[in-house]
């Protein structure tokens, strides 16, 4: 039994997870575990990579020829997975992306009232004490597409990563879903 403010708390350990993470009864956990990392890089519907060019402060998606892929420069993304207590939410995730020698982690930022995404220079934390403006959730894009996805901010949620024309570019932004339900192409990332 732990004492904690003016409750009592029992506690009781029930299982031992990966990476030698034990799981508890009755406590919500309130910090992201570093599981593991998958290197990928990020499509659209339109079959265009995710390129981030932090000397433009832009991630936009880009149809690339083959030289220019080869060097993976600012497109072959780290997707820092994490372990939760609550599944349903989906699989808790940070983006990390090197370009030339250095490494860019992205996170939303609120600028003028608008939520958007940036890539700041620095590594993703091994571990989130809580809420973090770093961390999404990934989820299936339909329960039928085992390949495609979409990104849900983890805090806020219906907010999602998706891709909006501007000009000649396809921005990487943030959008609300107006409903649950609803299927938006913008946001399906494979």
């Amino acid at each position: 039994r732990e004492k904690m403010s003016d409750e009592e708390i029992l506690v009781s350990p029930i299982q031992l997870g990966k990476n030698s993470c034990l799981y508890f009864e009755g406590l919500e956990c309130d910090a992201f575990c570093k599981d593991k990392i998958l290197y990928r890089v990020l499509r659209n519907v339109n079959s265009q990579l995710l390129v981030v060019r932090p000397d433009l402060n832009v991630a936009a998606f880009e149809h690339l020829t083959d030289q220019e892929m080869k060097s993976g420069n600012g497109m072959l993304f780290s997707i820092h997975c994490y372990n939760s207590t609550t599944p349903g939410a989906g699989t808790p995730v940070a983006f990390s992306v090197q370009v030339e020698d250095k490494s860019y982690y992205m996170c939303c930022e609120e600028e003028c009232g608008k939520m958007i995404i940036q890539f700041k220079e620095g590594e993703v934390p091994e571990k989130f004490p809580g809420e973090s403006n770093v961390i999404f959730f990934k989820k299936r894009f339909t329960s039928s597409s085992s390949r495609a996805f979409k990104f849900e901010y983890s805090l806020e949620q219906g907010m999602f990563l998706a891709f909006e024309e501007e000009g000649s570019l396809r921005k990487l932004i943030l959008k609300k879903l107006s409903r649950e339900d609803e299927v938006d192409e913008t946001m399906k990332i494979s």
